[in-house]
C-alpha cells in the first residue's frame, strides 16, 4: 500500500530523530541570517557537504558566541526533518567557537600579504574626480544593482554619462572577467571602449562564498594597477572584501 507524502516524511522524521539522536558536529558557518523572530538560520559545511541549521532564540539568547560567516564552530544539537518541506535540519542547542573556517583563513592570509606590500596604503590611492563627466560601471547587466546605480546617477548627477561593462559577479572565474574589464578600460581606445573618468565595480550583498571573487588576488592586483580611479561598491555595509581595501574608495551598496 503506497504511503502518503505526510506519512513518509513522518517516518523519516522519526528515523532521523531516534536513529541519530543528539550529536556534536564541527564545521564552517556558511550563509547566516537572523529572522525577525530572533531565530538564527545558517548552514554549516565542510569540503564535501553542508547542513541546514536553526538556533532558536530561546537557546541563542544564552550563547556568548556571535555566529558569522567563515567561523569554524562546534555545534551540539539534534537532527530532525521539517515536515512542511521534507528537509533535513539540525536544531542547535549550543555553539562553541573552534577557530576560523578555511575561506576566512584564506581571506586573512591574503589581507596580511597585500597589506605588507602596501596595496592598502592611503598614499597610493588615487583621488576620485570631484565633478566627473563619465563613469564606467563594471557589474552584472541583470539584477537590482545596475538599476539602483542608474537611478542614483540620474537623480544625483544627471549630467554624467554612465557606461556598462557587463560581467559575472559570482562563481568560479568571475574575478578574471572583472579584472579584464578594469584592464581593458585602462586601454579604452585599443578595446573600443568609451573614455571614462573613473570605474565602479559593484555587486549586492551575499554570503562569503557569493562575494568570494572580490577576495581573489588577481582582481586585487588589477585594481591596484589601474590608472583610472576604482570605487568598490560590493556587498552590504557589514561586508568587507579585499577589493574594498585595495580600491581607491569604498562606497556603500548603491
Amino acid at each position: 500500500m503506497p504511503l502518503s507524502v505526510t506519512e513518509l516524511v513522518s517516518r523519516l522524521k522519526s528515523a532521523v530523530e531516534y536513529g541519530v539522536g543528539e550529536q556534536c558536529v564541527v564545521g564552517e558557518v556558511g550563509s547566516c541570517k537572523m529572522a525577525g523572530s530572533g531565530h538564527t538560520y545558517f548552514t554549516v559545511k565542510d569540503a564535501s557537504a553542508q547542513l541546514q541549521c536553526v538556533f532558536y532564540r530561546y537557546q541563542a539568547m544564552y550563547c556568548r558566541v556571535r555566529l558569522r560567516e567563515g567561523m569554524l564552530v562546534e555545534l551540539t544539537g539534534k537532527p530532525t526533518v521539517w515536515e512542511g518541506r521534507g528537509s533535513l535540519q539540525f536544531v542547535v542547542s549550543s555553539v562553541r567557537e573552534a577557530g576560523l573556517g578555511s575561506l576566512q583563513q584564506q581571506f586573512e592570509a591574503l589581507k596580511r600579504k597585500l597589506e605588507a606590500e602596501g596595496l592598502f596604503s592611503a598614499a597610493r590611492k588615487k583621488p576620485i574626480p570631484r565633478f566627473p563627466k563619465s563613469v564606467g560601471l563594471i557589474t552584472s547587466a541583470s539584477g537590482a544593482v545596475i538599476q539602483d546605480m542608474r537611478h542614483r546617477l540620474e537623480s544625483r548627477a544627471p549630467w554624467m554619462q554612465a557606461y556598462l561593462y557587463p560581467v559575472q559577479v559570482q562563481g568560479r572565474g568571475a574575478e578574471l572577467g572583472i579584472a579584464r574589464a578594469i584592464e581593458q578600460w585602462n586601454q579604452a581606445e585599443r578595446f573600443s571602449l568609451p573614455q571614462v573618468d573613473y570605474l565602479i565595480i559593484a555587486r549586492g550583498g551575499g554570503s562569503l562564498e557569493d562575494l568570494w571573487c572580490f577576495n581573489e588576488e588577481s582582481l586585487a592586483r588589477a585594481i591596484a594597477a589601474s590608472k583610472l580611479p576604482v570605487v568598490s561598491a560590493v556587498g552590504h555595509e557589514t561586508d568587507f572584501t579585499i577589493a574594498d581595501f585595495v580600491a581607491d574608495l569604498r562606497a556603500p551598496t548603491p
